[in-house]
């Protein structure tokens, strides 16, 4: 079983290893969680040796470390374009599909993976999996009528949704909404239940990411591994499973 020092020795690979794809001038999509931490950490350090970057953040978490770290903010709405956009997932399949938003950022992680040229996702080997649903989904929704959305997402799909809570309190996102986590099963048509989900009143968007990645960059023990698919600009090498 992986101990919780060789999980974090295996985040802090892959984060380092994505910093080594940044070049200067880029506009960067900074993701959020612990393995984008060391990414960033490792890009604090390219600043402070020159390479002049700029990004958009996924979260306010992720924002308040780039201050920390010296690494220059744009606001969304100023940017037509990211060059490359790193970030974490919580489940990714052999096709780079994905659940994400245990980090409760699951909106403004889509939004910035549909505006990057690339998205490289990185991640410790304890997030691969052969089929995504064992970890509940995460859904994110208005506040007004949420307890509706739940009762249809369990008459609809038979999903059981739990409100995530913050202490005492619901959970509120930096977009204002809430998150209800799904349990699910395996999902077997993730493309198929994106679509569905997105289709409910009441829902902003899922945690479901099925075409929102070009390469996952995984540490394990004490190497790197990278899959890559083909990239929306270039082809790359293709790899259908982790074996």
């Amino acid at each position: 079983m992986q101990t919780r020092q060789g999980q974090e020795k295996e985040k802090q690979m892959a984060g380092q290893a994505a910093a080594f794809l940044v070049e200067g001038g880029m506009v960067l999509g900074l993701g959020t969680g612990s393995t984008v931490a060391f990414f960033l950490e490792a890009l604090c350090q390219k600043v402070r040796d020159g390479m002049k970057v700029c990004g958009v953040p996924t979260s306010e978490g992720t924002a308040t470390l780039c201050r920390q770290f010296g690494i220059e903010l744009l606001e969304s709405a100023s940017v037509k374009r990211i060059d490359l956009a790193i970030d974490g997932a919580d489940e990714i399949d052999t096709r780079l599909r994905m659940i994400k938003g245990g980090g409760g950022a699951l909106l403004r992680e889509k939004l910035i993976a549909e505006m990057a040229t690339k998205v490289v996702i990185v991640v410790d080997s304890a997030k691969t999996v052969n089929k995504l649903g064992k970890m509940p989904l995460p859904i994110e929704v208005v506040r007004f009528g949420y307890t509706q959305v739940k009762r249809r997402l369990m008459a609809d799909f038979n999903f059981s949704a739990t409100l995530r809570f913050s202490g005492n309190s619901p959970y509120v996102t930096d977009n204002g909404n809430y998150i209800l986590d799904c349990s699910t099963g395996f999902i077997h048509e993730p493309e198929k239940l994106a679509t569905q989900l997105k289709s409910i009143t009441g829902i902003i968007d899922s945690g479901l990411f099925v075409n929102h990645c070009n390469t996952v960059i995984i540490g394990k023990e004490n190497e790197t591994i990278v899959y890559s698919v083909q990239s929306r600009e270039r082809p790359e090498f293709v790899v259908q499973s982790w074996e």
